[in-house]
């Protein structure tokens, strides 16, 4: 497999790709498809630049790395290019001129992933960038890639070895043999021995690196602390990788003798808790790509620092902003964002069962689900008439679609049932860890039965988070160490939340949320189009973000009420959230020449995803270009947010777009609100690039077109 990894088809040398990264990326990835090697270019583009649009892959050296799964790919692929013009891929150190393109199958396994980490940590090197540079031809290109990704994993260093030589290579390779360590090699394989000590000047630090995809960044950033840590002698460092192959975890002896550790991630650390209580440096995995001597240095200030920044006994989170601990503002709001992301499952599976269960059983099977379900059967189906708590009830349907439509939409009501207790135990483990879903669960479930709602889900859920993570803190003796996060944090949390709500909060919030469905439920006229206007530029703002989200949780937490005002509102909100990419896509169609390659490559799916309800389908256009982009999205959002809710469209399903419609009455003004912000946006996305031109993209265009 590795021989195939890269040929020269898959190179190309001093390039003109364009002045930009979707320019760049499209034509990688066109060399990957006329290779066989992927079945649609912009199936393997899209992804590429999605996650470019995220964070820019550019590293140090004038080098990218743009990389992505797709099912679009079949088989794991290098594509190269050596640009005659550099392109910015937000590099530190200027535009970008050696630019790879790693494509991996959406299914891949371990072996490909760690052929392609060796790539990735072979980057890091100064040796084999200039050979790339100065590569006469493909083949030379080929030869010095496959001996990278072909090259064996040395062999460990034997456990006597000094302590000092240990953590030289205990986690990555260096040198010459950068390129030639695995993944594996980033994991703590080689670390220190436990009967070595370092010198009282020598700071033991223990590293995690974390990305997205776990491909490229997670090992770069590895190979760039430890490489760096090689060339000092103050410092003995222990790096462990989670990335997408062959990980192994740090020891906990070599945890316990660090005296700081740092968190280059761009996602959640896997069992955070290890490293409770040890000064903490936290920052994106491409600042330990960039400035890994910085982030020792702070490393080493931390732990002769009483006062830094420690990791909470029970934390789980690892996000945080360039090498500063995250503050209370931005840690709630990560937390109600976790809790929103881990409850949206339950949403969407409960409100389409939800919705199948009208389609199959009629919209009175409703009215008599419970008893439908349980004392029916497939071999005692029910009829028209069915005796539903002592009184006769007529069903418009009978037998098995009767039968069929009551199960559906018991299944669906059972999931619709964990909506506040998954957001609340949730946002308690995104501040608190393992040790917080529990207390978040019951104190969830508490603001279910005391009529709190998804506002009491949310206090219950910061309220367990933080009671959590202050018992976390607490220094107790050792013996009862191992009982904190399994019996006593869960146990105390869930106590003072639900003394808590019982006492205090839960009157006070039953009132509130009662307060906000009676609003909901009076609004008509005015001031429902009103809502729908707010709904609608929320769900454009940023496409997936957020604000998105939160407009999201508004409509699908009054979903289970099952009052007219709350699927009216759902409507609204999954309507608003279509436009984006349907107009976006028209866009492109209509006027090809105002779209970059990509974006053009990327119009020609984003009319699907918008069908199905999938905002994000937008982001790679808002992206590149916000300032035109977004404001002409949220005209059209708003438009078509204020019609939905004048022609009072309900929507019983919380996504699906327009596959539901069995779920939404009337459809046909569903169709006529989305139709009208479609329009709306295409004519504003065109007029602003039409009358403030972006000069990149018609330059890609009309290079295209040439």
């Amino acid at each position: 497999m590795a021989s195939d990894l890269i040929t020269t088809d898959l190179v190309a040398l001093d390039a003109d790709f364009g002045d930009s990264v979707d320019s760049v990326i499209t034509n990688l990835a066109t060399l990957v498809h006329d290779t066989g090697r992927a079945t649609d270019i912009a199936g393997l583009a899209q992804p590429a630049i999605g996650r470019e649009a995220k964070a820019g892959t550019g590293v140090p050296g004038g080098v990218a790395i743009p990389h992505c799964r797709s099912e679009a790919v079949t088989e794991p692929t290098l594509a190269f290019a050596r640009l005659s013009r550099g392109v910015d891929f937000s590099g530190p150190d200027g535009d970008a001129e050696l630019v790879f393109l790693i494509a991996a199958p959406a299914g891949g396994g371990k072996a490909h992933l760690k052929i392609l980490s060796k790539l990735a940590r072979a980057l890091v090197r100064k040796d084999f960038l200039e050979s790339l540079r100065n590569a006469p031809t493909k083949e030379e290109i080929v030869r010095l890639v496959l001996e990278v990704v072909n090259a064996e994993k040395p062999k460990k260093k034997p456990a006597e070895e000094p302590a000092a030589q240990g953590a030289a290579a205990g986690t990555a390779a260096t040198g010459t043999d950068a390129g030639a360590a695995g993944p594996s090699a980033a994991a703590p394989s080689a670390t220190l021995p436990t009967n070595a000590e370092p010198s009282a000047d020598v700071t033991r630090i223990v590293a995690i690196t974390a990305c997205p995809t776990g491909i490229a960044h997670t090992y770069m950033a590895a190979d760039a602390l430890t490489q760096t840590a090689a060339e000092r002698d103050d410092v003995s460092l222990t790096v462990e990788t989670q990335g997408s192959s062959n990980n192994e975890s740090v020891s906990q002896s070599t945890i316990d003798a660090a005296d700081a550790v740092i968190f280059a991630t761009d996602v959640g650390v896997r069992d955070r808790e290890r490293f409770a209580g040890k000064p903490v440096i936290e920052s994106g995995v491409k600042r330990a790509i960039n400035e890994p001597g910085t982030m020792l240095d702070e490393a080493i200030a931390a732990a002769h620092n009483p006062h830094a920044h420690k990791v909470s006994g029970t934390a789980t989170r690892a996000d945080a902003e360039e090498g500063k601990s995250l503050g209370w503002g931005k840690r709630i709001q990560q937390a109600i964002m976790t809790g929103v992301s881990y409850m949206v499952p339950f949403v969407a599976a409960g409100g389409l069962l939800l919705a199948l269960g009208f389609l199959f059983g009629g919209a009175d099977m409703a009215n008599g689900w419970q008893t439908l379900s349980t004392e029916f059967s497939l071999g005692n189906l029910p009829g028209h008439d069915v005796t539903v708590d002592g009184e006769l009830m007529h069903f418009e349907r009978s037998g098995f679609l009767l039968y069929l439509g009551a199960v559906l939409f018991a299944v669906g009501q059972a999931a619709m049932g964990f909506i506040v207790a998954a957001l609340s135990g949730y946002i308690a483990f995104a501040l608190a860890g393992r040790p917080g879903i529990a207390p978040g669960f019951a104190g969830g479930a508490i603001a279910v039965t005391l009529g709190a709602g998804f506002i009491g889900g949310l206090v219950t859920g910061l309220l367990a988070g933080f009671i959590a993570m202050w018992i976390g803190n607490w220094k107790v003796p050792r013996w009862l160490g191992s009982l904190m996060p399994v019996v006593i944090i869960p146990l105390l949390t869930s106590l003072v939340v639900g003394l808590a709500m019982y006492l205090a909060l839960g009157i006070p919030l039953a009132n509130l949320m009662e307060g906000l469905q009676n609003w909901l439920s009076s609004m008509s006229g005015s001031s429902a189009v009103l809502l729908g206007i707010i709904l609608g530029l929320m769900m454009c703002f940023d496409l997936g973000g957020p604000v998105n989200k939160a407009a999201y949780l508004f409509a699908t937490a009054g979903l289970s009420t099952g009052d007219e005002s709350s699927m009216q509102i759902m409507a609204a909100v999954m309507a608003s959230g279509m436009v984006a990419p349907i107009a976006l896509s028209l866009a492109t169609f209509i006027r090809k020449s105002l779209f970059t390659p990509a974006e053009q490559e990327n119009g020609k799916s984003a009319w699907l995803l918008g069908l199905s309800f999938v905002s994000e389908g937008a982001i790679p256009f808002a992206a590149a270009d916000p300032f035109r982009v977004i404001p002409s999205m949220m005209a059209g959002g708003a438009v078509t947010g204020a019609i939905s809710m004048a022609l009072s469209v309900g929507s019983r399903a919380p996504h699906g777009g327009v596959f539901v419609f069995f779920a939404i009455d009337p459809f046909w003004g569903y169709l006529v609100a989305i139709a009208a912000g479609v329009v709306v946006s295409t004519a504003a996305v065109l007029a602003m690039k039409q009358f403030w031109p972006n000069r990149a993209a018609e330059e890609a265009a009309q290079n295209v077109a040439v």
